[in-house]
């Protein structure tokens, strides 16, 4: 699309826009009906630790949204010389799983308890017993049940129980409702009727007359829709919500808000059986897109869905590059002391390329990313560590890939279950995030840990914005019985061009010598953790 041809789509609300919630910035992305991305706007946050709990305000949830849809508005006008008044379709996305709440009147009754927090162990391990289904720490069931066997006075009172996602898209439709992806993190699905597993809220509502609980599960929980379906319109209020400038006008059309999880999948075209993708930023998660059901339950696996439905295994780590990060922070903070002027991206491209001259197994060294706790390995809390011998071979080059090594520890334990236990096969894995930035770095990582070739797409940068936006543009534009994966497929995809890089039999072998020190070593974290508080 040209410039009139963008400025008539924008004037025309021939668009639509896609905001996400992710742990580290809230983005917004508009697109075209070609699917391009026409203008982006973004507000950096972070969570905060309080009394034991990783949270975000309501105050900040709001303010952060504004600002990242103030700053793509003034592109618009600026790249486009018109305002933003219509779109044609909204969607709105978020880091899955969580605890929000509500009472009758609309009112949070706790501070939001995030994916991050691992406070549940015991809801998590007794409701897994009871449905027979991994039950992870951080979904919202997990968190509900925490609540309850912690006789906590705010559970009678709860009216609505959702996510992240599914609070701001109520506040600003009415609707309490979420995407099946979504509601895949707060209860299981049931796949035949692509609704919340009847017979397990039967079991839990079993639990709750035990406990005196006055209200039944499905009371609370959000309706569940497909991708595909309409959810609701921006009201006036939500509007006013939206763009405090009164500019944009209600009445325009909502997706079913979606995790990241599932923004992810259909950002990299990954909704069809037999393909994967792994997210990797301050957490990291593989979803695989299955053929048929796993042979068990694996505490490590979590089966969720594709927006369409499909089942999907689930490894997730908490920890990713947050400790990367940091080191990163310190190489910056050195430079400065030279007097050296460097741009951060810069700087973590000749760091992370550092790593690639390093030894196969990162020469002896050992390190633990562990800035939170970790389900996979049985960690309620995290302690970064780095760790070495005498005769380790002590270089920045084997310093930095032993950290990208850490990075994704925690998954191939799960992964491993899924290749090695379940001969899983997929065709192929696309990767995404902020580890897969510094040009085939974060590839030849990942194709070593997982011995499969992964690819990057060059709209891989878009990430979850985009991939709610193409939902909510599917909503918009799809055909009779036109499915998403054949949407993707066909209209969004077509002739998108990617990168791949195959696994190097000797990357393979050293991240595999890498893995054996690294869960030989586990009991250094787990001390870390008793010993320092």
């Amino acid at each position: 699309m040209n410039q009139n041809e963008v400025r008539q789509a924008i004037e025309n609300g021939k668009t639509a826009l896609g905001i996400e919630f992710g742990s580290t910035r809230i983005k917004a992305v508009l697109i075209g009906e070609d699917h391009q991305s026409i203008a982006a706007g973004s507000h950096d946050w972070e969570n905060q630790y309080e009394n034991g709990i990783w949270t975000y305000s309501l105050e900040d949830i709001w303010s952060g949204l504004q600002d990242s849809f103030q700053e793509l508005s003034r592109e618009v006008l600026e790249k486009y010389n018109t305002p933003l008044k219509a779109i044609g379709a909204i969607g709105f996305s978020a880091m899955m799983h969580g605890y929000m709440p509500f009472d009758q009147d609309g009112n949070l009754l706790v501070p939001f308890r995030t994916w991050r927090n691992t406070i549940t162990g015991q809801a998590s391990e007794q409701l897994t017993g009871l449905f027979q289904f991994n039950i992870p720490q951080r979904w919202s069931i997990a968190h509900l049940y925490q609540a309850i066997l912690n006789k906590e006075a705010h559970v009678k009172d709860i009216a609505h129980l959702t996510t992240l996602a599914g609070y701001v898209h109520w506040k600003l439709t009415g609707q309490k409702v979420l995407g099946i992806g979504e509601a895949s993190g707060m209860f299981p699905i049931d796949s035949q009727t692509n609704d919340y597993d009847q017979n397990r809220l039967e079991l839990f509502d079993r639990q709750l007359a035990a406990e005196k609980v006055p209200w039944k599960l499905r009371d609370i929980l959000p309706g569940v829709l497909m991708a595909g379906d309409e959810a609701g319109t921006l009201t006036a209020g939500g509007a006013k919500l939206l763009d405090p400038s009164g500019q944009l006008q209600a009445g325009i059309p909502l997706c079913p808000p979606e995790g990241d999880a599932g923004t992810g999948m259909v950002a990299t075209n990954s909704v069809a059986a037999r393909t994967g993708n792994v997210s990797a930023g301050t957490s990291v998660f593989a979803m695989i897109v299955l053929e048929k059901a796993l042979s068990k339950l694996y505490p490590e696996i979590d089966m969720v869905t594709t927006p369409s439905g499909k089942p999907v295994a689930m490894v997730h780590s908490n920890n990713c590059t947050s400790d990367l990060n940091a080191w990163v922070e310190v190489f910056r903070e050195f430079t400065d002391v030279l007097g050296v002027e460097i741009d951060q991206s810069r700087l973590f491209e000749l760091l992370y390329q550092q790593a690639l001259k390093g030894d196969p197994d990162g020469g002896g060294l050992l390190a633990y990313n562990y800035f939170s706790g970790e389900h996979i390995t049985h960690l309620e809390e995290g302690r970064p560590l780095f760790v070495r011998t005498p005769e380790s071979s002590f270089t920045l080059a084997n310093f930095m890939r032993v950290h990208l090594f850490s990075a994704l520890g925690a998954l191939k334990i799960g992964l491993d279950i899924l290749f090695e236990k379940e001969q899983v096969e997929i065709d192929q894995v696309l990767g995404h995030g902020g580890f897969f930035k510094t040009k085939g770095v974060g590839q030849k990582i990942m194709a070593a840990a997982m011995n499969v070739p992964v690819s990057v797409m060059e709209t891989a940068g878009e990430g979850g914005a985009w991939g709610i936006a193409l939902l909510a543009s599917y909503m918009l534009h799809k055909g009779k019985n036109e499915h998403l994966e054949a949407y993707l497929t066909s209209k969004v995809f077509a002739g998108e061009k990617s990168t791949t890089v195959t696994p190097a039999q000797e990357d393979v072998d050293g991240f595999s010598a890498f893995m054996r020190r690294y869960i030989a070593g586990l009991v250094i974290e787990r001390t870390a953790v008793d010993a320092l508080e």
